[in-house]
């Protein structure tokens, strides 16, 4: 790589459905808000069993080539890095090949269905010693990042707890389809894996210590969905007479925990909460001051100081060029970041990660310790107890 030619980096996507396009879309801006990083992702292949999917995507963003078997991309010379943006029951099948490939990845979390799965992930991607990327999207805000610097700098204090949510009115109507995502050979759990495993990241990633032990409720409110129809991704139809299908996975979960260090929290989610669009925010909470965040706000950061002090109270910040990677993307305060502008950041990590060999972007082992707090909530719904949280283990990011 010199000045006048950037480092190409070949990208294969496996799955071109709303997540593929967004990694599509970000890849193609890396140039642009990262310009000198001299890094060039080529998109070379998608695939994709529909064949819809796979025609878009190389009329929308340029893929070369376009194939229905993923193993496809694995095997291409001309792929240094891979997207997996499939549904969750593949991801375990897939990421564990393109490690066995030698194929650096950006995975969409859960990692699977189950933490074993997860761990499955893990184990292949240090066995090859690959560098990986995983779409925790929220800690990427530059309000986060900034946060996280503050609790860094000891500007709360010693940090004594957290509060989590992440709430949406996604599968609030009781005639949206039962589609995969509500079946637990499929996805999994519900919410937990869906939605609060992006919490868990977000808390730990700003705590900067893991979650050792939860205990938790969950609760299915829609019992019952029509089956899907035509479709695909999130434009699946349903017919007035769908036959009812039982829903296997959760509504709604909330989730107290204990966190290495002695810090608590508590996390709550629903994907039925009427009203609720993309209510997800934290609060953590100090013994010198507290901060708060919320992603239907998500380019403020409101901080308060301690007691006492004269400016006691909530203050709004608005991001601006002291706030992550804010300054790559506007020239000012007010002027705000969407949610594809997170994926750009995370996109950019994970390219250079596999430009440079370090692991820049969050890894899998940072998804499997949110698996491995998935499966501890899980056990405690079950038997009403307190659950201890298997330890992390890889190259975790979030306590760096």
């Amino acid at each position: 790589m010199t000045e006048n030619n950037p480092q190409r980096i070949g990208v294969g996507l496996i799955s071109a459905g709303w997540m593929g396009r967004l990694h599509s879309r970000a890849y193609l801006a890396i140039p642009d808000k990262y310009a000198d990083w001299r890094l060039r992702p080529d998109l070379v292949i998608v695939a994709d069993p529909v064949a819809e999917n796979t025609a878009a995507a190389q009329r929308q963003f340029g893929y070369r080539e376009a194939t229905a078997d993923y193993r496809d991309v694995l095997a291409h010379p001309g792929v240094d890095a891979v997207s997996i943006c499939a549904p969750n029951f593949l991801h375990r099948d897939f990421a564990v090949a393109a490690a066995k490939a030698g194929k650096p990845f950006w995975i969409e979390k859960p990692m699977g269905v189950t933490a074993a799965e997860a761990a499955d992930v893990v184990a292949a991607a240090d066995a090859a010693g690959l560098v990986t990327g995983v779409g925790f999207s929220y800690r990427h805000a530059p309000a986060i990042e900034y946060a996280q610097r503050l609790i860094r700098q000891g500007a709360l204090g010693r940090v004594t707890n957290v509060h989590c949510k992440l709430n949406a009115d996604y599968s609030a109507d009781p005639r949206g389809p039962r589609t995969w995502r509500f079946e637990r050979a499929k996805a999994g759990s519900g919410v937990l894996g869906d939605l609060l495993s992006h919490g868990f990241d977000l808390a730990q990633y700003l705590v900067g210590a893991p979650v050792a032990a939860v205990c938790a409720l969950t609760e299915t409110f829609i019992a019952q969905r029509p089956l899907a129809g035509e479709g695909t991704g999130h434009n699946v139809a349903v017919s007035d007479d769908a036959p009812l299908a039982p829903v296997e996975n959760e509504d709604y979960a909330a989730v107290l925990a204990r966190f290495g260090g002695g810090v608590v929290g508590t996390f709550e989610s629903t994907r039925v909460g009427i009203g609720a669009r993309c209510d997800y925010g934290i609060e953590v909470h100090g013994t010198e001051g507290a901060l708060r965040w919320n992603f239907e706000r998500m380019n403020e950061l409101e901080v308060c100081a301690a007691p006492g002090a004269r400016d006691y109270g909530y203050t709004r910040r608005l991001a601006d060029a002291q706030f992550g990677d804010f300054a790559r993307f506007q020239p000012g305060a007010g002027m705000g970041l969407s949610f594809d502008d997170l994926k750009v950041i995370e996109g950019a990590r994970f390219v250079r990660s596999v430009a440079t060999g370090q692991q820049l972007s969050a890894s899998v082992a940072d998804a499997l310790a949110t698996a491995r707090i998935v499966a501890a909530a899980l056990a405690s719904q079950a038997n009403g107890a307190w659950e201890a949280v298997a330890p992390a283990v890889g190259r975790t990011t979030f306590n760096r």
